[in-house]
């Protein structure tokens, strides 16, 4: 078995642990959940939940990973009191890192295409109707989607392969940085489009009004959903880079830095989509069509829209391909541990399993397009379902109970992880919120995304 890596940096930590959670959850779900519950009010609620709720779970999470030293898969046994079953959760955790990824490369895939369609300038001389059957077209096409689904595993895995330090740090810091000054130069550019200000205003405004009309209780739910599942906590995804590294710094304090660094994503995600949308008078709440068809319409009226669009699209690739590294990081991982495989024959062979296991949801618009499931959808939807509204919410409250019961690791050990090293500390008063109240909130959560799911569409 490989002697276990670790980070060469603290910044390298930060940026590949928020590249794990910084994904289109940020720059594609945010701006047009934004848009549906009333701009700049959710907005608030949001970020209120955030600290909450995300926070706490994020800790616990990186705590369990630095204290045991192994995969999410393994961690549960190095932690747990003699003769407990709380190691079970471990394989659950590893099924939905790879079910995420059964239809997350598909995803992915759907940017990288556009990249090479924006820059090739596809969309210039298409009226909007066309622009949108080429989204359609790409959808039916088995082959175009497979190819590109099959360039993500096969550029995540490489990167992979070379290690923690030199390939999983070093590209996630690359990418990250690229990330935000992509974004950064879109943010000045949609919001000195002509006639930018009226969705800047509805961005930065809180409209509490508007927000009634579509029902407090609704939206105040839409933003707990979308700040507990926008982390990517829960399934071991981000426990195993606290187990790569030191005991030098409390962990509140570097879950906190991920989080503001994602949630500056997602809000500067939402300064390119609603002053853009403004100025060419497209509604912002349109969902994966906002994407595919409304923007790539909008670049092509903008001036140099074919640098715009291909600028856009490099960042969206970017956003998915942090997440893509960080999870495969993981199941490699669990590879390593389980079996005492080398990296690249834990690599190698996950790249099989992958690309096998992404098949049918590549394949679902089109040749496979016959199976859907009353109430959940099609194949995507299925693997989306059993990620976001199952594995996600209870794995969160996982790691809850271990971290606060007395029949787990238990709430001093937690504790003790937690504030080893300098930096901000958890504050242990908090013990009744994440012992008694937090859990009830998760399952709450749970609960809801079935009731939403399946009685009230």
């Amino acid at each position: 078995m490989e002697r276990r890596e670790n980070f060469k940096s603290r910044l390298g930590f930060i940026m590949t642990s928020a590249g794990c959670a910084i994904g289109l959850g940020n720059v594609w779900r945010f701006p047009f959940i934004t848009g549906q519950y009333g701009g700049a009010a959710f907005v608030l609620f949001y970020l209120a939940f955030l600290l909450i709720l995300g926070l706490p779970i994020m800790v616990t999470e990186f705590a369990v990973g630095r204290a045991s030293g192994k995969s999410s898969v393994r961690s549960f046994h190095a932690l747990e009191p003699k003769g407990t079953k709380w190691h079970f959760y471990g394989y659950f955790a590893a099924s939905g890192n790879y079910l995420l990824m059964m239809f997350y490369t598909t995803v992915a895939g759907w940017m990288f295409s556009y990249i090479f369609k924006s820059a090739s300038g596809t969309f210039s001389a298409l009226s909007s109707e066309e622009i949108g059957t080429v989204f359609t077209d790409m959808l039916q096409n088995p082959a175009e989607l497979v190819f590109w689904m099959g360039f993500v595993i096969v550029l995540g895995f490489v990167i992979c392969i070379r290690g923690l330090e030199k390939g999983v740090e070093k590209a996630s810091t690359v990418i990250m940085t690229s990330l935000l000054c992509l974004m950064l130069v879109l943010v000045v550019r949609a919001v000195t489009l002509k006639g930018a200000g009226e969705g800047l205003s509805f961005y930065l405004k809180p409209d509490f009004h508007k927000m009634a009309e579509k029902g407090l209780g609704e939206v105040i739910f839409a933003a707990m959903g979308q700040s507990f599942f926008t982390l990517s906590i829960g399934m071991g995804s981000l426990a195993i880079f606290g187990s790569y590294i030191d005991k030098s710094r409390a962990l509140t304090g570097e879950a906190a830095n991920i989080i503001v660094l994602d949630t500056f994503v997602a809000l500067m995600a939402g300064f390119i989509i609603f002053p853009t949308c403004s100025a060419f008078g497209v509604e912002p709440g349109q969902g994966p069509g906002l994407i595919f068809i409304t923007l790539p319409n909008i670049f092509n009226s903008m001036h140099f829209g074919r640098i715009w669009g291909t600028l856009f699209f490099v960042f969206m690739s970017f956003a998915a391909l942090s997440t893509v590294i960080a999870v495969f990081e993981n199941i490699i991982s669990y590879a390593m541990d389980m079996h005492g495989w080398s990296r690249k024959k834990a690599a190698f062979i996950n790249m099989g399993i992958i690309f096998v296991l992404s098949l049918p949801c590549a394949l679902g618009f089109n040749v496979l397009s016959f199976l859907s499931i009353p109430k959940l959808g099609n194949i995507q939807d299925l693997e989306d379902f059993l990620v976001s509204n199952n594995i996600l919410p209870l794995g969160s409250l996982v790691y809850l109970l271990f971290c606060t019961s007395r029949y787990g690791w238990g709430y001093k050990a937690f504790l003790t992880e937690a504030n080893t090293g300098k930096g901000v500390r958890f504050p242990s008063k908090i013990r009744f919120y994440i012992t008694w109240i937090l859990p009830f909130i998760v399952l709450f959560i749970w609960a809801v995304g079935y009731i939403q799911k399946f009685f009230m569409n």
